[in-house]
């Protein structure tokens, strides 16, 4: 399991709940922004969030950092601020976060329950008709260490360029919306112990499986071990994306699945039994 730590640990302990022998080998650190103009940025948006029409919430992640500290409930009424999610994970920390804020989270518009990806492109259909211009966007995000953007992935053969948060973005802009954003977390690659790169290396052999929800992961697994060969290894991938970054990796199969755990059960249980 490679998701960040805190989410790996609730991913890992359903899977063994399930009979699985699960293991959490976080391939991205989470932490606070360190960069002056960043947090002055954060600062600026958790107290003026409410003025725009409607916010973009990347991930669970972004979602937790950005209610973190410093947001207080609102104090007048507000123009129907909407909050969108790509997926049931963020909508859920939307969810919960805005009641306790004392907003109804009939305000969070996601991708359906029965949505064949859980992404940019699934979410647009649901907020498109909210979209003019004038409107004003928030985008909460992530950034890679120094401030940069966490980059998309690049599209696999066969969807269109600029898939993701950016293609997004480019569509609300297309209309006449002004989109903003907002970092309110930093993503590195992960500081392994001898045990952990040991682990990594073990799991290239034959019967290991490696669940990716992140195309960074992948990245930070070929420099964390570099000259590794993951031929023998399989891969769970849970966006097209990710699935050609595996294969690009090395990764002897890959299979694709959405990033729901009932789907990942399904993906395991066709392929493996519960050791």
């Amino acid at each position: 399991m490679t998701r960040p730590a805190a989410e790996a640990a609730s991913w890992v302990q359903a899977l063994q709940a399930q009979g699985w022998p699960a293991q959490a080998l976080p391939l991205i650190d989470i932490s606070e922004p360190n960069d002056v103009a960043t947090l002055d940025g954060l600062r600026h948006w958790r107290a003026h969030w409410l003025d725009m029409d409607a916010l973009l919430f990347v991930s669970g992640a972004a979602v937790s950092h950005f209610f973190a500290r410093d947001v207080q409930p609102p104090s007048r009424l507000d123009g129907g601020t909407r909050f969108w999610a790509p997926g049931p994970g963020t909508a859920r920390a939307l969810a919960h976060a805005l009641a306790g804020l004392g907003l109804d989270a009939a305000r969070i518009d996601a991708p359906p329950a029965d949505a064949g990806q859980f992404d940019s492109e699934a979410l647009w259909p649901v907020v498109v008709s909210q979209v003019r211009s004038g409107q004003r966007i928030l985008v909460v995000r992530g950034a890679s260490p120094g401030g940069a953007a966490v980059a998309g992935s690049p599209a696999p053969q066969g969807r269109h360029a600029g898939s993701g948060r950016d293609w997004l973005i480019q569509q609300c802009e297309a209309v006449g919306a002004s989109v903003e954003s907002c970092v309110a977390y930093e993503r590195s690659a992960p500081r392994w112990t001898p045990a952990q790169a040991a682990m990594a290396r073990a799991a290239a052999l034959a019967g290991s499986a490696w669940l990716f929800s992140s195309s960074e992961a992948v990245n930070h697994l070929s420099t964390a071990v570099p000259n590794t060969d993951w031929s023998q290894a399989w891969a769970i991938a849970t966006h097209p994306r990710i699935a050609a970054s595996a294969k690009a990796a090395g990764f002897g199969r890959v299979i694709e699945t959405r990033p729901a755990l009932p789907d990942v059960l399904r993906a395991l249980e066709s392929n493996w039994s519960p050791a």
